[in-house]
């Protein structure tokens, strides 16, 4: 009876582990969490993503970390993430280092002053003027007589590097403030009629004014078609040669995909048609 009751337990034990084997095998198809890591100007474009995809998927939680794209793209290839987010395209190093990009959606980079600042429109090259400070009073572009006090984005941003690769300023601005987000950029503006600054379009408030660059004025047709000047990609960005896991495929698949359309331009961007 002994021996028999051994057998009995041992043969319990052996299904037991079976059954757990069969059951980690299947987790991955029945949930899982994705991580995302990076941009702060993809805040709003993520979180409503996050929002529709979770809704729809049971069992799934995707995670948001808002470092910097800079930071994003490091996290991703150190596998410290699943899919990085970057508000500016990948550099050649970064692509030969193993890295794909793709274009969620477009985001216009809006040049914004205090809403009592006269100026409403600048071209190309005087915005280059004055972040270099080649131009220091707004009395030179038709503002006051007041000393021109430059906002921007700290090294590694998204959106800095986005403005200044489109104005050609790269490593050259004179900035009088250098903020670690597209908020405190705002806040900073908003809250000096001398200031100017560039901020993602979608997180344009009243507290602030779009200008309008080469007499366009960014929105969602003039971003899309490019007409103005100002734009720049949201980037999902992968390791080029190690496949996703299950969820982070899934959500990827989502977020590329025509149902996610309506949920980008919810959160102020331009989706990729």
């Amino acid at each position: 009876m002994n021996i028999k009751r051994r057998l009995q337990s041992v043969m319990a034990a052996v299904m037991a582990g079976l059954m757990m084997v069969s059951a980690a095998g299947c987790a991955g198809n029945d949930g899982g969490t994705i991580a995302t890591d990076g941009s702060t100007s993809m805040e709003k474009v993520i979180g409503i993503l996050k929002e529709t995809f979770e809704a729809a998927n049971d069992g799934y939680t995707v995670t948001y970390n808002p470092t910097g794209s800079g930071t994003g793209i490091t996290a991703v290839s150190e596998g410290r993430c699943d899919i990085g987010l970057s508000s500016r395209y990948l550099k050649e190093d970064e692509k030969e280092g193993g890295l794909t990009e793709t274009i969620l959606a477009w985001d216009g980079i809006a040049i914004v002053v205090h809403p009592d600042n006269p100026v409403s429109e600048l071209d190309i090259a005087t915005i280059a003027a004055i972040y270099t400070g080649e131009i220091t009073n707004w009395s030179a572009v038709g503002g006051n007589d007041e000393e021109i006090v430059l906002i921007g984005r700290e090294a590694g941003s998204g959106t800095r590097d986005g403005f200044e690769s489109i104005t050609g300023t790269e490593d050259i601005c004179k900035y009088r403030q250098e903020l670690t987000s597209t908020g405190d950029v705002i806040v900073s503006v908003s809250s000096n009629p001398s200031a100017i600054g560039y901020a993602s379009y979608e997180a344009v408030q009243d507290s602030v004014k779009a200008l309008r660059v080469d007499g366009v004025a960014p929105g969602e047709d003039t971003i899309k078609d490019g007409s103005y000047a100002v734009r720049r990609p949201f980037v999902l960005v992968t390791k080029t040669d190690e496949p996703l896991s299950e969820a982070a495929q899934r959500f990827f698949d989502y977020a590329t995909s025509s149902e996610a359309h309506d949920a980008i331009k919810q959160a102020g961007a331009v989706p990729v048609e």
